[in-house]
């Protein structure tokens, strides 16, 4: 036998199942989960999204039956989106009292009084355009679009929301919303801001699913070019300064990086959205055989923990929950 006394032996602390989970650095709560809906008008609806299998368009009433199950899973938290019948190009449908996502909100805090509901605050839904606020001359008017947004999250907080999530990328938004929600009287109504956005190919089933892939041209000028790093940590400084409470960087898997220089930049919570084109591609993968779905799932969300992330908005949520009630 060899005879060594100069190196380490790191292996003792992964001798077990116990002891490793005895050193275990991060861990996957239920509590870190935010899972996402999306909300269709109409009556005994329930469309699977068909680039992202397990994920539904539900109608209003099955948001009861909705929140049952996630309540027995124990997901605390959603985020809202609506999928309006008609559309405008204002995005009329983001503001008005009767709007999908204001109903839905009325309902899930009625019938599940303790859910936390996040409402995503942008424009794309609902406008004809499919753009994130006001066009004009071919281009997102910045200042006319904050004007719209504003009136969108006091509607919401008026509805019951419980936390506003910007995710339109204008100049301002947080600081323009923080102020339209103080005057209104939600001054204790948090914004968990998409700080940090990236133009992204992996949105597309999103896009199915919300039904809000714009009509002409794309979100470069608004959303942020996937080579820049410092970039993000600018957005991120200066939503924090306008008064954002949570900051989301959008998506995830690929931005790890991103999430754990926001991490160490801001004293904020850090939410990391595991997005759609994430998701699909594990579904698909899986349903291949060519992956072990569990294994690799709980490996990227232990990953995003990791690299920094308090809170995870994730479509596998459901699922994450089903395997650590394993």
């Amino acid at each position: 036998m060899v005879k060594a006394l100069n190196f380490k032996r790191h292996r003792r602390l992964r001798s077990s199942s116990a002891m490793r989970s005895l050193v275990s650095e991060n861990h996957l709560r239920m509590d870190d989960f935010i899972y996402p809906l999306f909300i269709v008008e109409g009556e005994n609806i329930k469309n699977e999204v068909s680039s992202m299998p397990g994920v539904f368009q539900i109608s209003l009433d099955f948001v009861k039956d909705e929140m049952e199950e996630l309540r027995s899973l124990g997901i605390k938290a959603v985020m809202m989106f609506g999928v309006p019948n008609e559309k405008d190009e204002q995005g009329t449908g983001a503001f008005i009292e009767t709007g999908i996502v204001q109903e839905a909100t009325r309902r899930i805090k009625k019938e599940v009084p303790e859910m936390l509901v996040v409402a995503d605050t942008c424009l794309c839904e609902y406008t004809s355009h499919g753009h994130c606020g006001v066009i004009h001359n071919q281009d997102v008017d910045n200042d006319e679009s904050l004007k719209l947004l504003a009136k969108t999250a006091v509607s919401q907080a008026e509805a019951g929301a419980d936390i506003i999530a910007p995710s339109n990328m204008m100049d301002g938004f947080v600081i323009v919303i923080r102020q339209a929600l103080d005057e209104a009287g939600y001054t204790n109504i948090p914004i968990m801001s998409y700080a940090v956005k990236y133009s992204s190919a992996f949105y597309g089933p999103f896009r199915d699913a919300a039904d809000s892939t714009p009509q002409f041209g794309d979100r470069k000028s608004y959303q942020m070019d996937p080579a820049n790093r410092l970039e993000a940590l600018r957005e991120a400084e200066s939503d924090v300064e306008e008064g954002a409470d949570f900051l989301i960087v959008k998506p995830a898997l690929s931005y790890l990086d991103i999430v754990r220089d926001v991490k160490n930049t801001v004293n904020t919570p850090v939410v990391a959205y595991n997005v759609s084109g994430e998701y699909a591609m594990v579904k698909a993968a899986a349903k291949n055989g060519w992956v072990d779905e569990r294994e690799l799932v709980l490996e990227k969300m232990t990953a995003m923990k990791r690299a920094g992330a308090d809170l995870i908005i994730s479509y596998f949520a459901k699922d994450v929950a089903k395997w650590l009630n394993e």
